[in-house]
């Protein structure tokens, strides 16, 4: 069934989270920030994986440059805070104030940026068993438990983003995966790589990327494939 892969990862985020905001107070400060941080050294690792599967690094390097350009232009990540804002104001209570949006962006980034994303929504639009998804949906399911925990109920509207997002990627996952050319997608990939490794650097605290700005490059970066790749052979 479509979609079916969408409705089984935004169930998963939804139960992660909601156990990580009923028993993560349970857990000690200093261990949900340790795992937090596992969970960024993870990411990173993803990231870079990502990163090193380019043929030629300057598409998403020129990609992601244009494409954050336009996201603050756009104010992409001012507006991804204003709806956390929105959201905090009728569902958060005011102890949760703080923490609501960068949950919210955080969870909603790292769930909804990555190749899972894009492939899933591919395999999940034309009807087969969404492994993919499915393997996605356990990894958000833990990584939602623990943001709860952290952030609060901020991490478990994400849910709502992973519906949206990847309900629309799939119902156009045939057409996707005819459109997008494999030069196209490994770009893509390695653009949204480094999208990735801002998200890590920021759950390790070592940085505060504007990761909604970086959003435009993962389209910006295959535009300039399917313009360029003639001209410019993979290194």
């Amino acid at each position: 069934m479509p979609g079916l892969g969408t409705l089984i990862n935004t169930v998963t985020v939804l139960v992660g989270g909601i156990l990580g905001l009923r028993f993560g107070a349970r857990i000690p400060e200093r261990v949900r920030t340790s795992v937090v941080h596992v969970i960024g050294l993870t990411t990173l690792a993803i990231g870079i994986s990502d990163v090193l599967k380019t043929h030629n690094i300057v598409f998403p390097l020129v990609g992601m440059a244009l494409g954050t350009v336009m996201g603050e232009l756009l104010r992409i990540e001012d507006r991804l805070f204003g709806l956390g804002e929105w959201l905090r104001n009728r569902f958060a209570r005011s102890s949760e104030a703080s923490k609501f949006s960068t949950g919210f962006v955080n969870a909603t980034m790292l769930f909804c940026v990555g190749p899972l994303t894009i492939l899933g929504a591919i395999q999940d639009g034309l009807g087969v068993t969404p492994q993919l998804y499915i393997i996605k949906a356990s990894l958000d399911g833990f990584m939602s438990l623990v943001f709860a925990s952290v952030y609060g109920v901020g991490a478990i509207f994400s849910a709502v983003s992973v519906f949206f997002v990847q309900g629309t990627l799939t119902l156009f996952g045939s057409q996707l995966d005819d459109l997008l050319n494999d030069r196209m997608q490994i770009e893509m990939f390695a653009a949204g790589g480094l999208a990735v490794l801002a998200i890590g650097l920021n759950l390790l605290g070592l940085t505060k990327i504007r990761l909604g700005s970086l959003l435009p490059g993962l389209v910006v970066t295959p535009l300039l494939v399917a313009l360029f790749a003639d001209t410019m052979p993979p290194w």
